[in-house]
């Protein structure tokens, strides 16, 4: 699979778990960090860790590697590192706070309604 495939199928998967407001920010030529970002939020804790557990099961099952993995114990932001995509599984209030869409304003977005990247 390309990035653009992974960042679909691990959309998906954080969908299933009922991830909010979930977007997928295209990173290619703005930052070298990951070519996409992942970013939804759960409503509680223990969501934000449903989200982020099922995010790393998607990813182990198809054999992608995964680089880390930070702040599931607090569930308030887990980051996940996959390489060439980055998910970030917010807390509620924690999204509102750090607004990661508006820091990266110039990151082409999409969501899972719209299909192409």
């Amino acid at each position: 699979m390309n990035s653009e495939e992974w960042v679909k199928y691990l959309a998906e998967a954080a969908d299933d778990k009922k991830a909010q407001d979930l977007v997928m920010l295209k990173m290619q030529g703005i930052s070298i960090m990951a070519d996409y970002f992942i970013i939804c939020h759960g409503d509680s804790e223990k969501q934000v860790q449903a989200i982020s557990m099922a995010l790393r099961k998607a990813a182990e099952e198809k054999g992608l590697t995964i680089h880390r993995m930070e702040g599931y114990d607090q569930a308030r932001w887990v980051l996940i590192d996959l390489g060439d995509v980055v998910a970030h599984v917010f807390h509620k209030d924690e999204r509102d706070y750090y607004q990661l869409e508006k820091l990266w304003g110039d990151a082409p977005l999409y969501t899972l309604e719209k299909k192409p990247l």
